[in-house]
């Protein structure tokens, strides 16, 4: 019998010896290879974690004791020694494993996770909590890393824990890796502590040896006190940001034995004070293929696709790669490719990334023009700050991120971007329901965000040629900030332009017409439209079809025709209805007086959280499909209302 098939709960590793804690940690590393490899999933980061977890679990009380898991995609060995071993096999699954951390799905899931570098300031407003005696005590231990500590929050959060002097535990998790390289200042710091292991005891033998040296000489040098001992730190010492920080710092451990963390994190427990235990690991661990690629072969895994790994390699598909039936391109790549194209026919023009340039389609930017290319890390906040600085010195920047990541950098967008009207281009990829990552990374808010911003140009393609031609009008737009949000997957199939056309700002465009009822939608919400009024055209109802290519400045004169030649206008967007672009069709309308007896039915996403899933599952979840909306309309518009049945 396995050591990992009779751990049920945390505490049934308490008591086992080194030894079997190792094997344990290696049984969660076999299972997740086995597993994620059949289903797909984040897989790199998990495998570099395993022992983290064990070493963790084996000393503290969970739940009692609190583990913070940054970002949450590290967190599979934490979920699989929680009670959930069983049920790895549902993760990211439609009514199964959350994809990441999640306080309603298990009590040892201390806090939400999904977005990167919150953990530490979890920990410090836990702790104090605690210290208050608010809750009841227990050890407080943040585990952050693969790539997470490139983020502006998390230094803000260790500044005030030294500060405060709390008594918590911050494991930095090294790897070197978010999903794509760490880069900055602080990776390269981390990379030159990573080749001195041995400096701490370096620097107490010169310590020691100075205070020895004859004539009087070391006694004058011991007299020094404080200023030789911070000298001698400042030269030596790998943790001397920590320290300075009112840190204390350990490392750097081997992160892949159990032994030495629980020798190093039990003394960092016992410590009255904030430690830092910095751990050196390998993302992909235990997996040939990312353990030994390099740099590429641990971004490549940072996930794993279903069915990819057989038998702890990858499958022959993978490596034979096999050629892929033709489809319509993906946004993202077709994002990528046109905005070299741009850079090429403007010197100004540049892009940005916030440590997810292949999620962005920048990867094709940084191969074809890498002097027009910048990651800045995790740091989205910066991101946009750093576009500001480069279009107030006259350059064009497209700042790529997804959705649901630019939220983290509103009050820069408003703030600095907004307000000093500067001609800086947001491109949203993931708008809308993103699928198995959930609602932690649903583009589901940004029209609602955004709308409200004075300046700001919100426009969305409804396909790939739109797409396009959008990017070339943004790029040419001097008087303020663009956004161009567009979903995640598969686009449209429209052929693309030979060459981009600028669109008219603030004008829709009439793609059918009918009568009785108007579709008005945005984005995805035009082919959705357009899907539903194919269906309502089998059943007697011949509607219309408008695409509004933007959300402000909206085409409100479009807007007031189709709601006064029509029965009913329905509004179709991939957003929370509160705020969004439906709620900016009703504003405008009523602001034109054009409301009178017009009646406006809008779709969108409803007002709560939606799950994680598929996203063809979830849109039949939230009624977001050709059939669903149908049979919306054919159910306000029919007497009696009428219940379509599919195609």
């Amino acid at each position: 019998m396995s050591l990992l098939s009779q751990i049920n709960q945390p505490n049934d590793l308490h008591g086992l010896s080194d030894a079997e804690l190792q094997d344990v940690a290696q049984e969660v590393r076999e299972l997740i290879i086995d597993t994620i490899g059949e289903i797909g999933g984040h897989f790199g980061a998990n495998l570099g974690a395993c022992e983290i977890a064990v070493a963790l679990h084996s000393l503290l009380d969970s739940p009692r004791d609190k583990v913070l898991w940054d970002v949450g995609h590290q967190a599979y060995p934490h979920k699989v020694l929680t009670g959930r071993r069983d049920e790895l096999s549902t993760i990211r699954k439609y009514g199964g494993l959350a994809p990441f951390c999640s306080i309603f799905e298990s009590e040892h899931d201390i806090m939400g996770a999904g977005h990167a570098s919150t953990s530490v300031s979890y920990a410090v407003g836990l702790k104090e909590a605690m210290r208050r005696g608010v809750s009841e005590d227990g050890r407080v231990v943040a585990v952050i890393g693969d790539g997470a500590l490139t983020g502006g929050v998390a230094f803000e959060a260790l500044h005030n824990a030294g500060g405060m002097d709390l008594p918590i535990v911050i494991v930095v998790n090294d790897n070197g890796m978010s999903i794509s390289p760490n880069v900055g200042a602080m990776s390269r710091y981390f990379n030159r502590v990573r080749l001195h292991p041995k400096l701490h005891k370096a620097r107490e033998e010169v310590e020691v040896g100075l205070t020895k040296i004859p004539a009087g000489i070391g006694e004058r040098i011991e007299r020094l006190g404080p200023v030789l001992k911070e000298s001698l730190k400042a030269y030596w010492a790998p943790g001397l940001f920590f320290e300075e920080l009112d840190l204390a710092y350990v490392g750097v451990i081997d992160g892949h034995d159990v032994a030495a963390l629980r020798e190093a994190i039990g003394e960092a427990l016992e410590a009255e004070r904030p430690v830092v235990v910095h751990a050196k690991t390998v993302k992909g661990k235990g997996f040939a293929p990312a353990e030994d690629g390099g740099l590429e072969g641990m971004e490549k895994w940072h996930a794993a696709k279903p069915s990819s790994i057989v038998k702890g390699a990858p499958a022959p598909t993978t490596l034979a790669s096999a050629p892929q039936p033709k489809g319509a391109p993906q946004y993202t790549s077709v994002f990528g490719k046109a905005l070299v194209e741009e850079c090429r026919r403007d010197e100004r023009i540049c892009g940005i990334t916030a440590a997810m340039n292949s999620g962005t389609g920048l990867n094709i930017l940084q191969k074809e023009m890498p002097e027009r290319y910048y990651d800045v890390g995790i740091a989205e906040q910066h991101a946009v700050l750093f576009a500001a600085g480069l279009a107030l010195q006259g350059m064009r920047p497209v700042a790529a991120i997804y959705s649901t990541f630019l939220q983290r950098a509103y009050d820069q967008i408003v703030h600095d971007v907004c307000l000093q009207q500067l001609p800086v281009v947001f491109v949203m990829d993931r708008a809308g329901l993103v699928g198995d990552d959930g609602p932690t990374h649903h583009g589901a808010f940004d029209i609602s965000y955004q709308r409200c911003l004075p300046h700001i140009t919100l426009m969305a393609p409804r396909d790939e040629a739109m797409l396009v031609n959008m990017l070339r009008t943004a790029l040419l737009h001097d008087d303020g900030p663009v956004a161009i949000r567009y979903p995640r997957g598969e686009a449209e199939g429209a052929p693309l332009p030979e060459r981009p056309t600028p669109i008219e700002l603030g004008r829709g465009e009439l793609l059918r017409e009918g009568e009785r009822v108007a579709f008005l939608g945005y984005g995805y919400g035009v082919p959705l439209a357009l899907g539903a009024a194919a269906r309502l055209e089998e059943h007697g109802i011949d509607a219309t079809v408008a695409d509004a290519r933007f959300a402000k400045p909206l085409d409100a004169e479009l807007a007031a025709s189709l709601a006064a030649d029509h029965e009913l206008l329905v509004t179709v967007e991939e957003n929370v209805l509160g705020g969004g672009f439906g709620s900016g069709v009703i504003e405008a309308l009523s602001d034109r007086d054009a409301l009178g007896e017009a009646r406006v039915l809008r779709l969108g996403l409803p007002d709560r959280y939606v799950v994680h899933g598929k996203p063809a599952l979830l849109r039949e979840e939230v009624g977001l499909t050709p059939q669903a909306i149908a049979e919306r309309v054919a159910e306000a518009v029919l007497d009696p209302p009428h219940v379509l049945q599919s195609a």
